[in-house]
């Protein structure tokens, strides 16, 4: 007889979001992670139920602007060119989905995953009992220029034709808003049904206490291996050996290192994002705001202002760049002013695959273990209905939306 129905891989916002679907279905759970539920890379996202942002970060821009990102002194991206040589391919593949064909096939497969996001999330929501971690006063994307205003136009008249909501206005009503905003505004977005978090981990905590309050288990270890049979997957847990039906890889960026899964062999790289937190900064603005040229979020939280966001293209393994920290630092006083030193910094590791999709469904090796991991910047967006994604998968149901796009044996460029 075996000891659960699944095992999941992983306590982040889609480990916690699957182990709570699959409990509330009625399935017996063990969720595993060597950390507290929630302190990984979910603690430190820019706090936003992000359900317009379907554009993936592969797009045809980026081939115009790479040698400007790339080498720019200013720039929102940077690169350590020592591991990006380790991993050409990677890098290739990536720059591969950036051609406009590739971009607009990812952007309509994040559109329709996009549009049950909220439908995966809230009842956890419901669940947990955390309403009031939820902010209802939309997203507010800011533009400096005209030339970056225009270079995303694309993006804006692909989510109108989605039929996602959202209002163009002007630097006047921009600033009537969020009248904190000291930048140059050339054009602005009211995202006005996008929400917040006030404390990512909070939810995480809440939905975690109100899976063991149903009966899940949870074991503080590390999966090391898996080894699926005929009739189900034996677990490596610690110093345990575990039997179960099924076991489900959400580990994010660590996906790699659960031998056996089939997560070793696929093409999961790791941008790296950074935040700062100013304690009693909270009031510097209202909602989320996204600064377009700097590749950053404001946003008020439970902890103050968090300012959040960047890529760096490096390893697990790498220091904290400190040049990363300065340049968040620098451009947040450009957008909201002299700010005082932060109380803390973070640096996260978002499990990206070279064509900015996650991986959602059965290991190719076996049906017994599914993949749900390398959700990039969407992680919170999309924990929820990836969540219930893998426990359809567990339980053998089909699930009510198309996930092929999303296949861990799909193309990759």
């Amino acid at each position: 007889m075996q000891d659960f129905d699944l095992v999941v891989v992983g306590a982040g916002i889609v480990g916690t979001a699957s182990a709570l679907w699959a409990r509330k279905r009625g399935l017996s759970v063990l969720l595993c992670d060597p950390n507290p539920p929630g302190s990984g890379t979910s603690f430190g996202n820019a706090c936003t139920l992000a359900t317009y942002a379907v554009m993936p970060v592969n797009n045809p821009s980026i081939l115009r602007n790479l040698p400007k990102l790339m080498f720019g002194s200013d720039s929102p991206l940077s690169v350590d060119y020592l591991h990006a040589m380790r991993n050409p391919l990677w890098m290739l593949s990536f720059l591969a989905n950036c051609r406009p064909a590739r971009a607009d096939h990812i952007a309509r497969q994040l559109a329709d995953i996009m549009g049950h996001a909220d439908a995966g999330l809230n009842p956890l929501i419901a669940e947990a009992g955390a309403e009031d971690l939820i902010h209802n006063r939309g997203q507010l994307s800011v533009w400096s220029t005209r030339a970056a205003a225009e270079g995303d136009r694309a993006g804006l008249e692909f989510r109108k034709a989605q039929g996602i909501p959202f209002r163009e206005i002007g630097p006047a009503e921009a600033l009537a808003l969020e009248p904190g905003l000291k930048q140059p505004i050339h054009s602005a977005v009211h995202y006005h049904a996008a929400r917040s978090i006030e404390d990512p981990q909070e939810l995480i905590t809440r939905m975690h206490r109100r899976f063991l309050a149903l009966g899940g288990q949870w074991k503080q270890a590390a999966v090391t291996e898996t080894r699926a049979y005929t009739g189900g997957v034996e677990v490596t847990c610690g110093e345990d050996r575990i039997d179960a039906a099924h076991v489900v890889i959400t580990a994010g960026a660590h996906s790699k290192s659960v031998r056996g899964s089939g997560a070793e062999h696929l093409p999961l790289g790791t941008e790296r994002g950074y935040h700062l937190i100013f304690g009693g900064e909270k009031h510097r603005v209202t909602r989320p705001v996204g600064w377009a040229e700097g590749g950053f979020y404001a946003v008020p939280m439970a902890q103050g202002l968090r300012l959040a966001g960047t890529v760096e293209i490096a390893s697990l393994r790498k220091r904290v760049n400190q040049g990363r920290l300065a340049y968040i630092a620098r451009k947040g006083a450009e957008m909201l002013g002299p700010l005082p030193e932060p109380t803390s910094h973070w640096l996260g590791y978002r499990p990206t695959m070279p064509d900015s999709l996650p991986v959602i469904g059965r290991a190719p090796h076996s049906d017994r273990i599914i993949h749900a991991f390398g959700h990039q910047h969407l992680g919170l967006t999309l924990g929820g209905i990836t969540g219930r994604i893998v426990a359809d998968l567990a339980e053998g149901r089909q699930p009510n939306l198309p996930i092929a796009g999303f296949a861990p044996d799909r193309r990759y460029a």
